[in-house]
């Protein structure tokens, strides 16, 4: 790559870095290209962009992003696992496969210009995925109104109970 390249490959990985929510560094040293190929494939059908990227131009690209949060950290072989939407999901995946691939390294991580150590991206892929996430907050959001409605059903039933019952009294006394 000459120079003019370089500068044009900074500027397009500047500008998704900028639309990133996290960003996943991996070391994949010791990989075979099959074996990452695999890995690229599974990260591209959860949605994630997967690049290999040389330490110095990442560096300059994430300047002024909320990648620059883990600049410091980048050293070695370094691919980078860029998430748009989903943060749990490249989680996922790169952590179920560095189960399986005792080679690729999790290095580090930011989520929303947050850094997370390995550990921490370990606990993030625990969590449940975003459409599940979802799923739990509007079912609790429409708990709440369902419950009203129950709430406000019993006391006009009440009402109608101690309706009857006082027109059975008034009948029985008649």
């Amino acid at each position: 790559m000459d120079k003019q390249q370089k500068k044009v490959f900074v500027e397009e990985l500047h500008g998704r870095l900028e639309k990133v929510q996290g960003a996943f560094l991996v070391d994949y040293k010791g990989l075979d290209v099959e074996t990452l190929n695999r890995l690229r494939n599974e990260l591209r059908d959860a949605g994630i962009e997967f690049q290999v990227v040389k330490n110095r131009l990442l560096k300059l690209a994430c300047e002024e992003t909320q990648t620059a949060s883990i600049k410091d950290r980048m050293t070695g072989p370094t691919a980078i696992a860029l998430a748009y939407e989903d943060v749990v999901a490249p989680a996922k995946v790169l952590v179920n496969f560095a189960k399986t691939n005792k080679n690729l390294e999790i290095k580090h991580g930011q989520v929303s210009g947050r850094a997370l150590e390995g550990k921490d991206i370990k606990r993030l892929s625990e969590l449940p995925g975003r459409e599940v996430l979802l799923a739990q907050a509007l079912s609790g959001m429409q708990a709440v109104p369902a419950s009203f409605v129950r709430v406000l059903g019993g006391v006009l039933s009440q009402l109608v109970y101690v309706l009857s019952a006082i027109e059975k009294q008034k009948t029985a006394s008649a």
